[in-house]
């Protein structure tokens, strides 16, 4: 779905018929999220000066997001995903929940107990790093430093309970970094969410992986590889299928981004959506897709800031560009990226009893819906 300098952004189609109604979630501007209705209309939005990525509702109410990445560590090794804390702010957007660490990156998970997941960055030791394979040196790598990916399990007081580590469960002679990504980190977390049985399901971007990990145990229960090229967003769409974001970075031949239904057991593709032609759909960072309770995928194109929705026969229902466009010079040029998205129906218990009239938001309305 490509477009032109002119091409216009904002609300581009609606099909209420086909559509599954609801509040579609994302955060722009660096520091704010935002709720709109299918018509685009903005009826909510949240605002923390720390800066607001990756947000997510709970079904209390209140939004979780990570904050912008920290001053003293942003850009550091040209890494991608860090931020400087994991934030949750109540309706009129106070903190009231925050865990801060200026290497966790992408993704993290509030659990049933409470408690919170978090991904974070951490030097792998120096002995392993001479037997990870693959990937390429800059000129200014340290070549025995290298991190690699921790996940911690932290209270709502702030108590780390549980550390995994990456590195004591992947093999340096199977779990082979890409040949045309550099070495400053072995596997690249870019996504953890839940199992339907409580256990976590990861995506390694680097090594292209996606693994189920024990809660108990800490081991892995499966890894799948070969089929996706640097995928994001792994969740279980049902007790036994999964979704994910294939984006298709140094895939074979032309490069495209995919998403993929797969059965959980047997890792076979039930559902597939490419673009025609495949290269029009394509992100070489992010994306998400969530399945919605009509069966319709919710998709984030994020290098383009372009959210969908289409049906099981790959007709397009709902379409949005995000209209904030801001000055990057690390990226490159004006770009209006959105890491991930959420739709939300009407009926979900965070907003009950919440006011989402447009009319609050004229102003912002005119403007951009």
């Amino acid at each position: 779905m490509a477009r032109s300098e002119h091409y216009p952004n904002g609300l581009i189609h609606y099909n209420p018929q086909l559509s599954h109604r609801g509040y579609t979630l994302f955060s722009a501007d660096r520091d704010k999220a935002f709720l709109i209705d299918m018509k685009g209309r903005f009826v909510h939005q949240w605002q923390n000066d720390k800066g607001l990525t990756n947000p997510m509702l709970l079904s209390n109410g209140n939004l979780m997001a990570l904050a912008a990445p920290s001053e003293n560590v942003e850009g550091q090794r040209g890494l991608n995903g860090q931020s400087a804390a994991c934030y949750e702010l109540d309706w009129q957007s106070n903190v009231v929940w925050q865990y801060q660490d200026p290497w966790i990156h992408h993704d993290y998970q509030r659990l049933p107990n409470g408690n919170t997941l978090l991904v974070k960055w951490v030097p792998l030791p120096r002995g392993l790093v001479r037997q990870i394979k693959g990937g390429y040196h800059e000129k200014d790598d340290d070549p025995k430093h290298m991190l690699g990916d921790v996940v911690i399990e932290v209270t709502p007081a702030g108590d780390i309970i549980k550390t995994w580590k990456s590195w004591d469960h992947f093999d340096p002679a199977t779990e082979i970094i890409c040949p045309l990504d550099h070495r400053m980190e072995w596997s690249h977390c870019n996504s953890i969410s839940l199992t339907p049985k409580g256990d976590w399901l990861m995506s390694f971007r680097r090594i292209s992986l996606i693994a189920e990990v024990s809660r108990r145990t800490g081991k892995i229960k499966w890894k799948w590889s070969g089929t996706t090229s640097h995928q994001h967003d792994a969740n279980y769409s049902s007790d036994t299928t999964i979704t994910v974001f294939d984006n298709g970075v140094h895939r074979k031949g032309i490069e495209y981004s995919r998403v993929l239904e797969i059965d959980a057991k047997t890792k076979k593709i039930l559902w597939e959506y490419a673009d025609n032609p495949p290269f029009s759909f394509y992100t070489v960072m992010g994306g998400s897709v969530d399945l919605l309770p009509n069966g319709n995928m919710l998709i984030c194109e994020t290098a383009k800031g372009q959210f969908f929705e289409v049906t099981r026969e790959k007709k397009v229902v709902w379409e949005y560009i995000n209209p904030f466009f801001i000055a990057n010079s690390r990226l490159g040029g004006r770009i209006n990226m959105v890491f991930k998205i959420h739709r939300y129906g009407v009926d979900h218990p965070a907003l009950l009893d919440k006011n989402l009239d447009p009319d609050r938001y004229k102003n912002l309305n005119r403007l951009y819906a």
